[in-house]
């Protein structure tokens, strides 16, 4: 994504304050959808002052749209006052550790259980919440210990792979070889010589670890609702056209997201 910047500087490691027109006319996006931000952080430490999120959600209001935002910060919680009064369906918070070391070698972003805190706090407000655990990090990520602690304060959980691709990869590689070198041979495998295998067997292992704890586990389809306090939905999102046959999947015509945690939050809400 660096390359339509015109940055010099690292992915990471600039800035841009986004402006816009105001909307004035929001009903016009009735029946859209509008992700706030997949690459780039709505919630990021300069939106404290900035507010660019919160004027889009307050412009936005009335809209009918769908809304989404990714974020791995708990400031989303400055508009849950606001969110909470709209017609919300769910709101997912993203991790893939319990581990505050590992956590604070990936990324520079608020602690684990602040991520989770945010979570509860969306869920207790009646809100549909997901626990999205990405990237999952072979030999690495807990499925299990996260689903454990996540699992009352969340709807869904969703489950997703490490994706490897350009500059990324070799700063993973080195930094399985200075802090995992026992590793290296198991991402050798998945991220060189293509083999899939380690996700079919984890894929088996969870399926057999949602039996276990009473957890519907599906594939590739979020679209499945239950009743609010009802336990999660496991919901598997690896390489899945590789590994099994794609089911189709159902969808529904009004699934609103707000992600926050760059995906630890997601929350639905209807502006």
């Amino acid at each position: 994504m660096k390359r339509f910047t015109n940055h010099p500087e690292p992915w990471g490691e600039f800035i841009d304050v986004k402006f816009w027109p105001e909307i004035k006319h929001p009903e016009r996006y009735a029946g859209k959808e509008l992700f706030l931000c997949y690459v780039t952080d709505p919630y990021q430490p300069l939106e404290e002052t900035a507010c660019r999120t919160r004027a889009i959600l307050e412009q936005m209001q009335g809209s009918e749209c769908s809304l989404s935002i990714a974020t791995k910060s708990d400031l989303v919680l400055r508009d849950l006052d606001s969110l909470k009064h709209s017609p919300m369906r769910g709101y997912p918070g993203r991790s893939n550790t319990l581990d505050e070391d590992f956590r604070a070698d990936m990324d520079n972003a608020v602690s684990i259980e602040r991520r989770l805190a945010a979570m509860k706090a969306f869920h207790d407000a009646g809100v549909r919440t997901t626990c999205f655990i990405s990237p999952i990090f072979p030999g690495l990520t807990d499925l299990p210990s996260i689903i454990h602690r996540a699992k009352n304060q969340c709807n869904l959980v969703w489950l997703e792979n490490l994706n490897l691709r350009g500059g990324y990869k070799k700063t993973i590689f080195d930094y399985i070889t200075e802090k995992h070198p026992d590793l290296l041979p198991l991402y050798d495998t998945i991220y060189n010589k293509k083999e899939r295998s380690y996700w079919s067997m984890l894929d088996a292992q969870m399926r057999q670890f949602c039996q276990e704890e009473g957890l519907l586990y599906v594939q590739d389809d979020d679209s499945i609702k239950r009743p609010f306090n009802d336990p999660p939905i496991v919901v598997n999102y690896f390489f899945n056209e590789e590994i099994i046959p794609r089911p189709k999947c159902r969808r529904t015509g009004n699934q609103n997201y707000i992600v926050t945690c760059r995906k630890l939050e997601v929350v639905e809400v209807r502006l």
